[in-house]
């Protein structure tokens, strides 16, 4: 006997709300069940999403034991070495890894599978090889330089540079699964199984009477990283085998790097760009003070958690968009994945602030010092998701020159404020200058996407009427 939820709801319900109800079960019937590049998109968002949330119960939690366990001073030395290794894993990969999402559509599309295994291969060794190097010369500096850096960071900065290829490696295979819309591949291992392992890891390490320092924080770290890194590439691998016949690689270098090169600068001012306000206060501030601010924009980037999920899930369909030459289609789902992006950030946002004062708790009593700074970081949070994955776009649209500009305006700016608010205002400084940076970057993504392609990229401006009629049919 076959049961309808519709039908059922007719019966119990007023017609009024039971026609709502209707239409809801029909959008979200097309969500789970189409094939059309919105579904699957909202599909991906929505698994991505998923991931992030999951990543941040476990991220929340072992930075809570982190803090609990270290005290403000050694785990502000712990976040700031951390975060100086994702920022520099992350540039490693010199854009390659952006670049392979989006040539893997159009490669399949024209079944070059040759090019295929080159990109791939490519990306895997140009960025391991590249931050090997960087390590090692990172190494090389802290040991000349050893006076004038101050001895509590010198064993911890090694200790990052140790872990620093397999950064770079994961953030080539994260990007390698995307392109093929494998989401949970992509983004299980480095946002679930590694701050998993480093949990456990760091449990196990208390327990057994270890000292709780950044430099065992850091040891435990980089065994997490290489076992997460190394499994996912096997999976990877193992995954992709199927749809690579076994043809000989073909290399086309010189264009990779040419279309990478400025996503290397969007990229790398980008990722500076959420992250340096953390760096300038270590450059000003003490590490106790370090610890607080993270504290706080860890909590903040709950918010950001709907960003990088529609981010993650748009950009190869973006490509394939672009590829199918379909303009009014691919407004549409511009235009779509702003709204993805918005209404979710603002309610988290709301959510955040009501809950961000027991949050910091969980940490110390000393990181409650933080919270008012969340009332001026959402600020800026909620800026950037008005826009949607808008750099995204332009990336994949090949306009990575005009974004990179941007990115490098707005990162400036940011670096000046930065100089000029923290000496007087401390980490409300910070703050503020953050917050009038993602202002700009706003700012400037939605008119360079208006300007270059006439896409309305504003959750403000009416979707317009073509798009409109488009996505309604």
């Amino acid at each position: 006997m076959r049961f309808s939820a519709a039908k059922a709801a007719g019966r119990l319900l007023s017609r009024r709300m039971a026609d709502r109800l209707a239409i809801l079960a029909g959008k979200v019937k097309a969500v789970l069940l189409a094939d059309d590049p919105h579904a699957s998109a909202q599909r991906s968002s929505i698994l991505a999403f998923s991931v992030r949330a999951g990543s941040a119960a476990i991220a929340l939690l072992s930075q809570v034991v982190l803090a609990r366990w270290m005290g403000e001073f050694e785990y502000g030395i712990y976040v700031l070495v951390w975060l100086a290794m994702l920022i520099m894993g992350d540039l490693a990969c010199f854009g390659l890894h952006t670049t392979i999402i989006r040539y893997v559509p159009e490669y399949f599309q024209r079944k070059e599978f040759g090019l295929l295994r080159g990109i791939f291969f490519t990306g895997i060794w140009f960025s391991f090889t590249l931050a090997t190097v960087i390590a090692v010369l990172g190494c090389g500096l802290l040991w000349l330089l050893a006076e004038r850096v101050e001895i509590y960071y010198l064993v911890p900065f090694i200790l990052g540079f140790i872990c620093l290829p397999m950064i770079a490696l994961d953030n080539v295979l994260d990007c390698i699964a995307r392109s093929r819309s494998r989401i949970i591949m992509a983004l299980t291992p480095a946002y679930i199984i590694r701050p998993l392992l480093v949990l456990v890891f760091m449990i196990a390490a208390h327990e057994a009477g270890w000292p709780s320092t950044a430099t065992v924080a850091l040891g435990l770290s980089i065994v997490a990283t290489w076992l997460t890194t190394i499994g996912q590439l096997w999976m990877v691998r193992r995954a992709l085998a199927p749809e690579l016949p076994n043809t000989k690689p073909d290399y086309q270098l010189g264009q990779w790097l040419k279309v990478a090169a400025p996503i290397f600068f969007v990229e790398g001012f980008f990722f500076l760009l959420i992250n340096v306000d953390v760096l300038m206060v270590g450059r000003a501030m003490d590490p106790e003070h370090v610890a607080i601010y993270f504290a706080a924009t860890k909590i903040m980037a709950l918010a950001h958690f709907v960003y990088f999920a529609v981010k993650a899930s748009v950009a190869q369909r973006y490509s394939a968009l672009l590829h199918k030459g379909d303009r009014n289609e691919f407004a549409t789902f511009a235009q779509a994945s702003v709204r993805w992006t918005f209404w979710p950030t603002l309610m988290l946002g709301f959510v955040i602030l009501a809950m961000g004062y027991p949050l910091l708790l969980l940490f110390g009593p000393a990181f409650t010092e933080g919270y008012p700074l969340l009332f001026v970081l959402i600020i800026g949070v909620i800026a950037r998701a008005s826009v949607g994955p808008a750099e995204t776009l332009l990336n994949m649209a090949g306009k990575q020159n005009i974004c990179a500009l941007l990115y490098a305006i707005t990162l400036s700016v940011n670096i000046v404020l930065n100089f000029l608010l923290i000496p007087r205002f401390g980490l409300m400084g910070a703050a503020f200058a953050t917050a009038i940076s993602m202002l700009l970057e706003a700012t400037l993504l939605s008119t360079a996407v208006y300007r270059t392609m006439q896409i309305a990229m504003f959750i403000l401006i009416p979707v317009n009427p073509s798009v409109k009629s488009e996505e309604t049919h």
